[in-house]
């Protein structure tokens, strides 16, 4: 017996909105947070957010139901240039149900790929994510 994992589509107006994020130009933190229509199998746009620190965002998030956030930082660097990199974020608490954890799981290489983007991480405890948090994952990327 074997279940297949469902991969949900991207909604076309939130890919294109994606689009748009990817090259803005304003120069503040900034958000997208998606989820998932269980009903259509579709991921789509929850929420945007300009001007916002991660400890905003955080508050912003279900305790125990999992998201995806697209995070425009604007990161400052020691040697004084400033960069804006686009992460990807998979918020995926502790306490989901785990068919939503797997729908989640399955869907998030689609809207990665559809997304075009290269930073990605994921967070299993909201608390977790800081801009401390963050940055050290963005050292990699140096």
């Amino acid at each position: 017996m074997s279940s297949s994992l469902v991969v949900c589509e991207v909604d076309a107006s939130l890919q294109e909105k994606l689009k748009k994020f990817r090259f803005r130009k304003e120069t503040n933190n900034a958000a997208i947070l998606m989820k998932i229509d269980m009903e259509k199998q579709l991921v789509v746009l929850e929420e945007e957010y300009e001007n916002i620190s991660l400890d905003e965002l955080r508050e912003e998030l279900p305790e125990r139901q999992p998201r995806y956030i697209v995070y425009s930082y604007k990161l400052s660097h020691s040697d004084g240039r400033v960069s804006y990199p686009l992460c990807f974020i998979f918020s995926s608490p502790v306490g989901c149900k785990p068919e939503q954890q797997m729908m989640y799981a399955g869907s998030k290489n689609r809207l990665v790929q559809s997304a075009d983007l290269t930073k990605i991480f994921e967070v299993r405890n909201p608390d977790d994510l800081t801009e401390e948090w963050l940055k050290e994952k963005l050292s990699f990327f140096r």
